[in-house]
């Protein structure tokens, strides 16, 4: 897949890799002490479902401190690079059936990536220079856009057989524009009519709608995600097996250290992979009631409940029909 649009070929720095050495044999997996929890056992055994739901979507979710859970408005374009290509077409087709699964297009290539997938060989230094010759592509500089310079240094360097790093913007619903000030906008303040400076010249114009104490009237919008494929690091996943994790850590802004253990999820994959043959009732429910529930509600903790509640319905719904006696 060409991704030239996206990216410098002078960021390029390992040669194409080919598929075998990053996906072998699966090995002896690691022993648990129990067998993690199904979603599907949850609703069968009448568990408090919202309550559990819940404790699943805190542990993974990991917006912008201070802001909401973004996710992708409308469609996402996908690019994997330094992958054979068969390897990279098979992850691009499977995060893009994913994206459409959840409500969302899936743009073709030569689109511009919004999702760019890049594998290499000893991540840490690779993403190192990756960040510092691009670094406001992964800090643009508005507020409430990425989680922080010391996060960045943590994707930076902390080994991991996949890494992320999401950047969000928060967008005025009715024009699709920045709600925030961004740094290159204005240079500094403008003079108003009078010949003083008005802050209404240097923030941004949005109009103003009625909200209320559970909603507020902007959008968080995911708007780039990067990920980086440690191909040293997969052990023994498979190609599908990773295909789906990339697909779940591209679609919602997940904590990278998510104690998700207690759970049969895909973010197991590199701790027990007997556990995460692919995408699970977890994971498939967190990314439809993510983007099933409202985009406006106030905070991280209105929207994690708001998360539940459509998880939680789309499973009591399903509970109901198949109760329900067949009609001749």
């Amino acid at each position: 897949m060409r991704l030239s649009k996206a990216l410098p070929a002078s960021v390029l720095l390992v040669s194409l890799l080919t598929a075998a050495p990053a996906f072998a044999a699966p090995q002896d997996p690691a022993p648990v002490a129990q067998d993690p929890i199904r979603l599907e056992d949850v609703v069968v055994s009448s568990r408090r479902l919202e309550e559990t739901v819940g404790e699943f979507v805190t542990e993974v979710a990991a917006p912008v401190p201070g802001r909401r859970m973004a996710r992708w408005h409308e469609g996402v374009c996908v690019g994997v690079v330094n992958f054979d290509p068969e390897v990279a077409h098979f992850i691009a087709d499977r995060v893009s059936d994913v994206a459409r699964q959840v409500g969302l297009r899936a743009h073709e290539p030569e689109c511009h990536p919004s999702i760019l997938i890049v594998g290499t060989t000893n991540a840490s230094p690779f993403t190192r220079t990756f960040v510092d010759q691009r670094p406001a592509i992964f800090r643009p500089g508005g507020s409430g856009m990425t989680r922080g310079t010391a996060a960045l240094e943590a994707f930076i360097t902390t080994d991991r057989p996949v890494r992320w790093w999401s950047v969000a913007l928060t967008t005025d619903p009715d024009t699709g524009a920045a709600a925030i000030r961004m740094p290159a906008q204005f240079n500094g303040w403008r003079q108003s009519a009078d010949g003083g400076d008005s802050v209404t010249n240097y923030a941004p114009n949005t109009s103003s709608r009625q909200t209320s104490r559970l909603s507020d009237q902007y959008r968080d919008d995911l708007k780039r995600m990067f990920v980086i494929v440690d191909v040293d690091l997969l052990g023994g996943a498979t190609l599908a097996q990773l295909a789906d994790y990339i697909a779940m850590v591209s679609l919602a802004q997940v904590n990278q250290d998510a104690d998700t253990d207690r759970y049969e999820t895909i973010l197991n994959l590199f701790q027990h992979p007997e556990f995460a043959p692919g995408l699970t009732g977890w994971d498939m429910a967190y990314l439809q009631g993510l983007y099933e529930s409202e985009w406006y509600r106030t905070n991280e903790t209105s929207q994690v409940r708001a998360v539940a509640q459509a998880i939680s319905r789309e499973y009591r719904d399903a509970e109901s029909q198949a109760a329900e006696p067949a009609v001749d």
